[in-house]
């Protein structure tokens, strides 16, 4: 009788580690709602998260991409026309997002975004890539 209680236990245990899991890894928001990517790009915006990159700098090209069309909902700001702007925030390299006062340099993955900000993550279907 003990080792079943001890073994529904466990297995409760088990279960509940891994939905946590899941929720917390970004593929599903806390309410299980899933994330579609102008909602996601509007909630990095919402959280205030901001990219900072230039024009010129493939990596930004590469990280605006990953938003597709949506990439006119996220805080951006071009260093190359706000150069003040850019050295008051300690900006040394493209991309680099600032979020919560820290800075994340280098192409970010959605999900490292998403798990910044509590955002979740998009779907992803082919035409995301």
């Amino acid at each position: 009788m003990e080792y079943d209680k001890i073994r529904i236990s466990g297995l409760f245990l088990v279960l509940l580690i891994g939905l946590s899991l899941f929720v917390v890894s970004g593929c599903v928001t806390p309410d299980n709602e899933p994330v579609d990517m102008e909602t996601f790009a509007k909630c990095l915006t919402e959280k205030g998260a901001t990219m900072y990159g230039s024009q010129s700098c493939s990596h930004c090209k590469h990280q605006k991409e990953m938003f597709g069309e949506n990439f006119v909902h996220i805080n951006y700001v071009d260093c190359a026309v706000n150069m003040n702007t850019c050295i008051s925030e300690g900006i040394r390299g493209y991309p680099t997002w600032k979020i919560g006062g820290n800075s994340y340099e280098g192409v970010q993955e959605l999900a490292t975004l998403g798990r910044l900000t509590g955002c979740g993550v998009p779907e992803m279907n082919e035409s995301s890539y």
